[in-house]
């Protein structure tokens, strides 16, 4: 059995959706899909990293649903998504593209915002017509294109081939992480998270973590380990703001730094201080700060939609 995937009370547990629907991707994956606040209201898109969950876009649906129809997806293998036979970041970008094709009507627009794992899903799509048919505008959250394992800081180890590979080891491991101890705790605040990280966001990381299947995170470690999606940040064309934190063990802000400079149309930078790797928790009023800025700057509020009973044969 999985453990409860998120906390269940205060800030950080996950609202209840308005509705919930299944999107089956192009190998048949089927991914669950919640959608929270008003049918007409301005769509955003949230996919979430490895390891994670809807639930780690708690902060920012319970903001933004207010005035926003926020739709977020668990990726395949994570959360109430069951895990798949083919993972890729081909699978990656089918997967987004059969949850806009699901949620958003022809035409539809939206902002799409990924954190992680989620922002290589939208660099996997960039190229894709059902994407730059629905995609406004993106956020890419405390994410890189390459090159992760080799400058990710989580071990306290010069950089080279030694800690490349056991870097690679730790991240790839098969073993389960177990119950959220203490220890367990401290470990996954001093690799994820900044190191004022108040415990109720510690906690409700560990929770969603903890809470991921031991094959799919061994089976995801493998794609990221091989991740090369340079190629596909120069075909994101659509304007793209991108957020690092500056104590990120496993993206470092550099790969931030890095993708602001590569994108076509990229519409800012911001780096966190202080913020570790999952800034939508650890910094969740300026991950939504910056979605609700993208909307208000190029999402088109008045273009021609209809709701999804309308779209019901």
């Amino acid at each position: 059995m999985r453990r409860t995937g998120h906390v269940t009370a205060g800030p950080y547990a996950p609202p209840a959706p308005r509705r919930e629907l299944t999107a089956v991707s192009a190998d048949g994956a089927r991914l669950h899909v919640e959608v929270h606040g008003d049918e007409g209201a301005p769509a955003v898109v949230l996919a979430h990293g490895w390891t994670c969950s809807t639930a780690f876009w708690a902060a920012q649906i319970r903001d933004l649903a207010a005035d926003h129809r926020v739709i977020a997806y668990d990726q395949r293998g994570h959360g109430r998504s069951p895990a798949a036979r083919a993972y890729s970041t081909t699978a990656l970008a089918d997967d987004l593209v059969a949850v806009l094709g699901a949620t958003l009507s022809p035409g539809e627009r939206a902002v799409v915002a990924g954190h992680s794992m989620g922002g290589m899903t939208i660099m996997a799509a960039s190229a894709r017509p059902e994407f730059t048919e629905h995609a406004a505008a993106a956020l890419l959250c405390s994410t890189g294109s390459g090159r992760l394992v080799a400058e990710a800081r989580v071990l306290p180890l010069r950089p080279g081939r030694a800690r490349t590979r056991i870097t690679g080891a730790v991240l790839g491991s098969r073993a389960p992480l177990g119950p959220v101890t203490p220890v367990a705790r401290k470990v996954l605040k001093y690799a994820t998270m900044g190191p004022g990280s108040a415990p109720e966001k510690v906690e409700a990381c560990a929770r969603i973590v903890h809470a991921c299947p031991t094959l799919v995170r061994h089976a995801w470690s493998e794609v990221l380990a091989g991740l090369d999606l340079d190629a596909d940040v120069a075909r994101l064309t659509v304007p793209t703001a991108v957020i690092g934190g500056t104590n990120d063990r496993l993206t470092p802000v550099a790969h931030a730094r890095a993708l602001a400079a590569a994108l076509p149309n990229c519409v800012g930078l911001t780096e966190l201080t202080g913020m570790g790797h999952m800034t939508p928790i650890e910094a969740p009023e300026a991950v939504t700060r910056a979605v609700r800025e993208l909307t208000a700057r190029f999402l088109d509020q008045h273009s021609p939609h209809t709701t999804e009973k309308e779209k019901t044969p």
